[in-house]
Parts: C-alpha cells; sequence; structure tokens
C-alpha cells in the first residue's frame, strides 16, 4: 500500500468506528481462505461487514471516535466486524466462533462503551433490532385482537340464538 491508499483506508475505518453500531476485534489466525469466506458472507447476510486491517492503521482511525478505547485489542493477526445493527456483529462473530475454534474474540465497542469478550458474547445473546420490533408489534397487536373479539362475542350469539329458533320453528 502507498500512502495514498493508506490515508484512504484509515478516513474509511475512521468512518466506519464513528458510524456503525457495534465493532467487534477478533484474532483469525489459523483460519483459512474458506473458512474467512463463509465468515464474510454470513456477516453480510446479517448486514455487516468483515475487514482484515493493519493494527497500525487501525489504532490510527481509532483516534477521534467513541470506540478509542478499544486500541489495546489490536494486537496480532485482528480482524474488524461491524455492523449498523449493534446485536448483527456480535451475534454472527459468537455463532462462527463457537463453530470454529480459531476465531478468538477479543473485545469490541458498542459506541463509546468498549466489550470484552464477555462483553460481545453477551451482546451476542440480545435479540435483534428486528425481534425487538416484532415482539413490540405482537404485544401491540394482542390486546386489538382480544377487544375484537370480546366486542363480536355478543352479535355471534345473538346470531346463534335466532339460528336456533330459527330452526326449530321451521320443525314445528
Amino acid at each position: 500500500m502507498d500512502r495514498a491508499e493508506k490515508r484512504e483506508f484509515v478516513t474509511g475505518l475512521n468512518d466506519v468506528f464513528k458510524s456503525t453500531g457495534s465493532v467487534v476485534v477478533a484474532h483469525y489466525a489459523g483460519l483459512t481462505v474458506a473458512n474467512m469466506n463463509d465468515l464474510r458472507s454470513k456477516m453480510r447476510a446479517a448486514g455487516g461487514t468483515v475487514k482484515v486491517a493493519k493494527n497500525r492503521l487501525a489504532v490510527i482511525a481509532l483516534q477521534g471516535t467513541e470506540s478509542e478505547g478499544m486500541k489495546d485489542l489490536f494486537k496480532g493477526q485482528t480482524l474488524i466486524a461491524y455492523a449498523d445493527d449493534p446485536v448483527a456483529a456480535p451475534k454472527v462473530a459468537a455463532d462462527f466462533a463457537k463453530a470454529n475454534d480459531k476465531l478468538v474474540i477479543l473485545g469490541g465497542a458498542m459506541g463509546s462503551t468498549a466489550l470484552d469478550a464477555d462483553g460481545v458474547k453477551a451482546l451476542a445473546t440480545m435479540p435483534s433490532l428486528d425481534e425487538l420490533r416484532a415482539k413490540i408489534v405482537g404485544m401491540i397487536n394482542t390486546p386489538a385482537t382480544r377487544i375484537a373479539a370480546v366486542v363480536n362475542a355478543p352479535a355471534g350469539n345473538l346470531a346463534r340464538v335466532f339460528g336456533a329458533y330459527a330452526r326449530k320453528d321451521e320443525a314445528a
């Protein structure tokens, strides 16, 4: 990489650290190319991205961001996984780390909060934004359904009673 490419990479990474919901830092030593491609595709499906960055450039990119507290994590062969959804990147990284022991989660950041490995794993167990929205809609929708059933019940009962009287009159 020449200086211009490095400067552009640092600027892009700085924007990532400023704008994403969460960032996960992990060691990837020993992962094959197929494993890395699998991780990237799973992360892409969840709305995230995986990048391998030089530690020195990543630490420079962290300067002036809320995530600056995680600069100590950049030692050895590290990769960065990030997504706009604060739960997506930790969830995919933790699931992949369970299946493949060569990916070791070091920590990460969510906004200005620096996370250790346990913090990332705890964040991975939380439901995503879409799951939370679905639960809220379900909770709002349930009372409305019950009210409609209660309001319609007397009319349905009356219709059944009238039907029974009509059948009784026809039989007589």
